[in-house]
């Protein structure tokens, strides 16, 4: 394609195209007067003069035809009418070739100087041109995805709008704090219950950091009246590497009319996707409330780097999936969900591009996460902390030093829990709760939830020699006040990316 592109730029008539054929080479001047240019086998051309149209060159057949007749013996008189009939033909032959190109040049430009049959080829040659197979063309009419609002009004009660709630403390040189509001907004899907609790499936970077989580059903109310009917919800389980998590809502806070709309999502097969079929996205889209794009399946599989050594699987879609989308369902067009919608792409050189976790990959870890212990978060005041001062291994860092990633903890607190549970400097933590820990911004979040006191399960790596050994440990955790060397690090946002977040007392 971009060869026909750049052969019309540089002025390249498409009739070179013949040249392997041996045709002359025909171009078409600005004035529409038609060039030939003569190149062997005896060919002919039209003069290039602009209106004249009869100068016709016989290069070749003249100069043969002048041999013959020099070297020819007088004939005798029969033989001699013979030689006249013969030039007569030869100069009606070369007419009424001439003639046809006048009256091509002066009628038939427009239609193609030659035409193939496949069908006479077949005869003459042989050939066979099912040895190449032809795309079938669909018999379906109009596209079904371009009507899916059968889909929608299906799927649509078991959407949830998330509001991420958080209150940042920012100190001034000792003259007091100064809190300010941040809100953030995103999607969730409805995707089972318990006896006391709605759950509703996420990413974790809709809730991650919250103080408070509002969710918004669709329950068939307007923006503004469904606004109103918002409940709390609390995080049940968190899983920030596959960037999901799942919030539970106590069935007792759903008003009973909004109760009896809500549908639980069905779960679909990502496995079984196939290129081209209808994807439909849904999602809380730049906050403004529920909207719906419609696409195709662009990719499967898709690798995403995320940077620091590690990539991702995502389902790759052209349905707009905008800031907002973030935790809201990829749908297929019989109203399953393929997929949590994740991230958007979009640069200037290229049109946006739509990714979502897929949902077999996805299942298995929010079954885990709906079955784990809901999470009261804990007042700041209260909340416990490990006793150590670590930093974060990345995947990066375990790339170039080979130290596993998690939190490396290069110091323990005198009396805290990690020092009288045995951990010692030197050991990274891998583990909190069960829960994998790949640095020290998720071990703060983690920590919001449990008051001091709580004895928490710790798995860490040792070293040892060349390897490193698994050890499982039980922490009774601290007041986050202990010890002189224990500072406010217990306080740090866990979404900033400061060093005091990568290096502190972790807890």
């Amino acid at each position: 394609m971009y060869d026909d592109v750049n052969r019309e730029k540089n002025g390249v008539n498409s009739s070179n195209s013949y040249n392997s054929y041996n045709y002359t080479n025909y171009n078409y001047s600005d004035d529409k007067t038609y060039n030939g240019d003569l190149t062997g086998n005896g060919a002919y051309g039209y003069g290039s003069g602009g209106n004249n149209y009869g100068a016709y060159q016989y290069s070749n057949a003249g100069n043969v035809m002048g041999n013959a007749m020099s070297n020819m013996e007088r004939p005798a008189k029969k033989r001699g009418l013979q030689i006249l009939v013969s030039i007569i033909v030869v100069l009606a032959i070369f007419g009424g070739i001439g003639a046809g190109g006048y009256l091509y040049r002066t009628y038939g430009k427009d239609k193609p100087l030659f035409s193939f049959n496949t069908d006479k080829a077949e005869e003459d040659t042989g050939a066979k041109s099912d040895n190449i197979a032809t795309t079938t063309v669909s018999n379906i009419g109009k596209a079904t995805v371009t009507d899916v609002t059968g889909v929608v009004q299906e799927v649509m009660p078991s959407m949830v709008i998330i509001h991420n709630n958080r209150i940042k403390s920012s100190s001034f040189f000792g003259y007091g704090q100064e809190s300010e509001g941040l809100y953030a907004s995103g999607s969730g899907i409805i995707v089972g219950k318990n006896d006391s609790e709605l759950l509703i499936a996420t990413n974790f970077h809709v809730v991650d950091g919250a103080d408070s989580i509002e969710v918004i059903f669709s329950d068939g109310s307007s923006d503004e009246e469904a606004a109103k009917k918002a409940v709390q919800a609390d995080l049940k389980g968190p899983d920030p590497e596959m960037d999901l998590a799942v919030i539970a809502v106590s069935l007792k806070d759903i008003p009973a009319d909004t109760a009896s709309k809500i549908k639980v999502a069905t779960l679909g097969d990502s496995n079984a996707l196939t290129l081209g079929e209808p994807a439909i996205a849904i999602g809380n889209a730049l906050g403004y409330g529920q909207s719906v794009s419609t696409g195709v399946i662009s990719a499967i599989n898709r690798k995403f780097d995320m940077g620091e050594g590690s990539s991702k699987v995502y389902i790759q879609t052209d349905a707009a999936i905008n800031p907002g989308n973030s935790g809201g369902a990829l749908l297929n067009i019989k109203g399953e969900v393929i997929g949590i919608n994740s991230i958007k792409i979009g640069e200037a050189a290229v049109e946006g591009m739509g990714y979502a976790i897929p949902i077999s990959l996805a299942k298995p870890k929010i079954e885990e996460l709906m079955n784990q212990e809901t999470k009261k978060k804990v007042k700041e005041e209260e909340q416990g902390v490990i006793g150590i001062q670590g930093i974060s291994v990345s995947a990066e860092d375990t790339m170039k030093y080979g130290i596993p990633q998690g939190v490396y903890v290069y110091e323990t607190i005198s009396g805290g829990g990690a020092e009288k549970a045995g951990i010692e400097k030197g050991d990274v933590i891998v583990k909190f709760d069960g829960t994998e820990i790949g640095s020290m911004e998720e071990l703060h979040s983690k920590l919001r939830y449990y008051a001091v006191g709580t004895s928490v399960n710790i798995t860490i790596l040792r070293p040892n020699g060349n390897q490193y050994d698994t050890i499982d440990v039980k922490v009774q955790l601290s007041n986050k006040n202990i010890g002189s060397s224990e500072d406010d690090d217990s306080h740090a946002e866990s979404d900033s990316a400061s060093d005091d977040e990568k290096e502190g007392t972790g807890g």
